[in-house]
């Protein structure tokens, strides 16, 4: 799909203008590990504001006309308001934002389907986090925002940052809103035009041997990667599994010897490189099935007059991004080119986890223990940015070298999932009704069909999908169908909770499973796949009928693909389409 959607924006190219515009946004995020923060320097702590970066910067790109493209934006945030808990394909925060904008400009378009495009980008959103209410223990409700993220009683799982919302999705829509309504402000008011000469400065680099300066005299190196304990613990947006903490500094004799039995030792080598973090997973040195670390990274800038786009592997917590920013700055002005603005543009190429400060790498928290390359991977990008930085400032780009060869991974790369073969039941082919929609439904009740299903991830093969599901209502003066909504649709419903107290087997009231009174937003459409045995599936589709729907008669429609069997041949993937019943909807019976 990637490369479907550079297809069609090359398809779509058109001389246009592009105008810049920045601005704060406010009450959206948190730093989630403040006690790293603070062991940066007061000194260089004591010129920010704030422990993240809250500035917004926004491209606008218009036609000759004059007339609305696109918007691309860059603001650091985590997309992480929904939760590991959410087992539906939706998107996040900055998605919604992104569904908001584009949905404004694409009037009378489904989501995803107009011609304007709205792109919310990240930054150095390494350790920021949008669950703005902070780290509380679930069991207490009293703040764990220590350095180790863990509660009294129950420990690191016990510790959740919360969003501002009633639930998750709630969040998701509270946090999405006030990213896209600060984009919409500079929209509308952005009036300064992005003019002047475009380059590209890339290379390749083995980011487990670079030589970094400390200083005119010292040198210190970078290391072949690992994972450290405290990645195993999770963030306070999504705690890990087993019972790791952040923080850790010290190994665990145990967990070191189920690694060393089932992986091998790691060599004292990286063990020193790594310091002081313990080292859970040897990545760099673990090459079966296929090297479990990039060695090979890349590096690269791309400037449009003044303003520098830095494509950034990883992701940057908000001192790392303010320090290559800088330093980007800084060369660029040292050859000519002064008054740069410099983006950090997270995420870019190749993913290489996170990258934190020296002293952030000091505390182990889960960003330090996910920085792979050593405590001295900010330093080292630092210095190759500013490499490119001075090639483009100097007219120098053809000079410089490409770098390393990177392996062509899609060789190396083998399915986890096997690719089963869908089967239909004996009598059915793929799309049947198994379960219909009822006659008539009236505004607010919930319309459920469940359809003869195929692995929905065929479906990712297949240029054409677009989506799983539409809701349709039937136009009696034109005899068509009209397209209401599809599976990007985000409206939602909401209901109130009621007191829940559940008790133990002691009659003692277990606080875990008290929900507090307010309200709880549910997606209006939702899609269910169902994984039976030898290939059999079912797709449930539900639709929360919206008081503002209009009476009428509908269908649900299903589209998905399933994969045949190709005797002495690869597997063949087929489309196919539901057959669905009507049904009523009306606001009294």
């Amino acid at each position: 799909m990637t490369h479907r959607s550079i297809e069609i924006a090359h398809a779509n190219m058109k001389p246009g203008k592009i105008f810049i515009n920045k601005g704060n946004v406010d009450g959206a995020q948190i730093n989630r590990s403040p006690s790293s923060y603070l062991r940066n320097p007061q000194s260089e702590r004591a010129r920010y504001s704030s422990n993240t970066d809250k500035e917004m910067v926004l491209l606008k790109m218009v036609d000759l006309n004059g007339d609305d493209l696109g918007l691309i934006s860059w603001f650091a945030i985590h997309p992480v308001s929904m939760n590991n808990s959410n087992h539906l394909v939706n998107s996040d925060n900055v998605g919604y934002a992104s569904y908001l904008f584009e949905q404004e400009k694409n009037k009378g378009y489904l989501p995803g389907e107009g011609p304007y495009v709205a792109a919310f980008a990240s930054s150095n959103l390494g350790d920021v986090s949008p669950n703005i209410l902070g780290p509380h223990c679930i069991n207490t409700g009293e703040s764990c925002d220590n350095a180790n993220s863990t509660c009294p009683i129950g420990g690191p799982s016990m510790c959740i940052a919360m969003g501002p919302g009633q639930d998750m999705l709630d969040s998701t829509q509270i946090i999405g809103r006030i990213i896209y309504e600060k984009a919409k402000e500079l929209y509308a008011s952005a009036s300064q035009e992005v003019t002047g000469p475009l380059a590209s400065a890339h290379q390749w680099v083995n980011m487990t041997d670079v030589t970094v300066w400390l200083n005119s005299t010292h040198t210190a190196k970078t290391c072949k990667p690992a994972l450290g304990y405290s990645f195993a613990a999770g963030t306070i947006d999504g705690f890990g599994t087993l019972n790791f903490t952040q923080g850790t500094t010290v190994g665990d004799p145990s967990w070191d010897s189920i690694r060393d039995q089932a992986l091998g030792k790691p060599s004292e080598e990286i063990k020193e490189c790594q310091k002081p973090k313990p080292i859970l997973l040897h990545t760099g040195e673990l090459s079966k099935p296929h090297p479990w670390h990039p060695d090979i990274v890349d590096v690269q800038i791309i400037t449009l007059g003044f303003l520098a786009i830095t494509a950034i592997p990883g992701e940057f917590t908000t001192m790392s991004g303010r320090r290559l920013r800088e330093a980007v700055q800084e060369e660029f002005a040292t050859y000519g080119m002064l008054n740069m603005t410099v983006v950090i543009s997270g995420l870019c190429n190749v993913y290489t986890h996170y990258i934190t400060t020296y002293e952030e790498y000091q505390a182990q928290r889960y960003e330090a223990a996910s920085t792979i390359y050593g405590p001295h991977t900010l330093s080292a990008y630092i210095q190759l940015f500013r490499v490119l930085a001075k090639a483009i400032a100097t007219d120098t780009v053809a000079n410089l070298s490409s770098g390393p060869e990177p392996p062509f991974f899609k060789d190396l790369m083998a399915p986890l999932i096997p690719n089963a073969v869908d089967r239909a039941p004996v009598g059915t082919t793929f799309g049947d009704v198994l379960q219909p929609a009822n006659p008539k439904y009236r505004v607010g009740e919930v319309v459920e069909v469940t359809f003869v299903g195929a692995n929905p991830k065929n479906s990712a093969e297949n240029k054409t999908h677009q989506t799983f599901l539409t809701v349709e209502k039937y136009e009696a003066t034109s005899a068509t169908w009209k397209i209401m909504h599809n599976d990007a649709s985000w409206e939602t419903r909401c209901k109130k909770k009621c007191q829940v107290e559940a008790e133990d087997d002691k009659g003692e009231k277990d606080a875990i499973t008290v929900l507090k009174q307010g309200t709880s937003c549910v997606l209006n459409i939702s899609f269910y796949w169902h994984k039976g045995l030898q290939g059999h599936s079912n797709a449930t589709i539900q639709w929360h009928i919206p008081d503002t729907a209009q009476p009428g008669t509908y269908r649900i429609r299903y589209f998905g693909h399933n994969r045949k069997k190709n005797i002495l041949k690869p597997a063949v993937i087929l489309p196919f389409e539901s057959t669905p019943s009507t049904f009523d909807v009306v606001t009294t019976w």
